[in-house]
């Protein structure tokens, strides 16, 4: 049984930073990729940055250049850095991984960005 859970979450304002953290427990191995995913109220769950097996990684084009997402599979953790933060990323970020062919869902930390 894998457990996901998300940390980092808090309220930043504009142009502020933040990393958010997703740990996985009960991985044999390594995981086959993570992504991170956020939802606004009243609006539909988008994928906003994902990274593979072989570390190749992809993002929304809403935040290239200021998110990055990288893992340490030493801890089994995938993290999200957002910089340059504008109120249109406040959102509930979730972090999915995918390991043998499944897929988990943490239960999401909220991010707040003021003006």
């Amino acid at each position: 049984q894998v457990q996901v859970v998300e940390s980092g979450g808090g309220l930043v304002q504009a142009g502020g930073s933040l990393r958010l953290s997703c740990a996985a427990s009960g991985i044999i191995d390594s995981i086959s990729g993570a992504g991170w995913h956020r939802q606004a109220p009243g609006k539909q769950r988008e994928l906003v940055a994902h990274i593979d097996r072989s570390y190749n990684t992809m993002y929304a084009n809403s935040v290239k250049g200021r998110f990055t997402i990288f893992r340490d599979d030493a801890k089994n953790t995938v993290s999200l850095q957002m910089n340059s933060l504008e109120t249109e990323d406040t959102a509930a970020y979730y972090c999915a991984i995918v390991h043998l062919g499944n897929t988990y869902w943490g239960q999401g930390t909220q991010v707040t960005v003021s003006s």
